[in-house]
């Protein structure tokens, strides 16, 4: 390293070291912590804090899928107005958790449409009514309960419900000339899920929800996941789908197996590892045994 390297990189080491950690941690993230990626066909995703965004571009409109929070909504807008002057025509919901609906209050007075799944709907209602947030709220004005289609351009968006499984809201949307499909939470690539027993989750009936995704899109589909435990892999293929799959199966059979072995749920929570595993990661098994278990005895 030469002496002005040297000095140079001395000199931003020792003022990193004067500022507090608080003020270092808002120095790091004030360089853009929002990140978006064009995929293919006008459709890209958009990521900060929650459930991965999806967006479409078209020369005669936009579509948005989930809305992550007030503040990074308010992000995405901001992104999108740089990259066209054209209206939001929709905003859809892939399900009602406030990492994935919560920031459609930025998009009040702004988008022409809001569509999600009937369940979605009234979970987002009920939810609100509860922690009393409803003027925080901008709930979908379209609802569907099997499938529901709309163009954007010349792209076809498509909606499809195949039943309850993160929730008993959960809907995938098929940007269909892209061939692209936002999966929501229906898949939490490598990363133990959340099962969301209040608004009607099944984890037995979500393995069928998947078997219905795999038969229903092609080898060249591009899946873009909810969540993943490495936060650059938020898309991917069909191998991804069975492998999350293969965790869900795994987790009812030993969940099942436990429970007429006569284990009490005390026991079976201790359970710290699901054998023939490997790829899960992150914490939260416990919350997907004890899904699995209430599921399973009916509690």
């Amino acid at each position: 390293m030469n002496r002005r390297n040297f000095v140079h990189t001395t000199g931003l080491t020792l003022g990193a070291l004067t500022l507090s950690s608080k003020e270092l941690l808002a120095n790091l993230f004030a360089q853009d912590p929002f990140k978006l990626k064009d995929l293919r066909g006008g459709v890209g995703v958009f990521t900060e804090r929650g459930g991965t965004i999806a967006y479409l571009i078209t020369p005669s409109g936009i579509a948005v899928v989930d809305s992550q929070f007030p503040e990074q909504s308010t992000h995405l807008i901001g992104e999108l107005k740089k990259k066209s002057d054209k209206p939001i025509q929709l905003l859809i919901n892939t399900h009602h958790h406030g990492d994935h609906s919560g920031g459609n209050i930025s998009f009040k007075g702004i988008v022409e449409q809001v569509v999600a799944h009937a369940n979605s709907l009234k979970n987002q209602k009920v939810v609100a009514e509860k922690n009393k947030t409803e003027d925080k709220q901008l709930y979908p004005d379209m609802t569907f309960t099997d499938t529901w289609k709309q163009k954007v351009g010349k792209e076809t968006i498509k909606a499809h419900y195949f039943g309850a499984g993160h929730t008993n809201g959960d809907s995938l949307i098929h940007f269909e000339n892209a061939n692209i499909v936002h999966m929501g939470d229906l898949l939490f690539n490598r990363r133990y899920p959340f099962v969301d027993r209040s608004a009607g989750a099944s984890v037995k009936n979500w393995i069928t929800v998947l078997d219905k995704a795999l038969k229903t899109f092609d080898n060249q589909t591009l899946f873009v996941f909810g969540h993943a435990f490495d936060p650059e892999k938020i898309t991917g293929n069909k191998d991804d789908i069975k492998v999350f799959q293969d965790y869900l199966s795994k987790l009812w059979n030993f969940v099942e197996a436990e429970v007429k072995a006569g284990k009490s749920k005390d026991e079976i929570l201790k359970i710290a590892a699901i054998p023939g595993v490997t790829e899960m990661q992150g914490d939260g098994i416990q919350r997907s045994i004890q899904a699995t278990y209430e599921e399973i005895t009916g509690a």
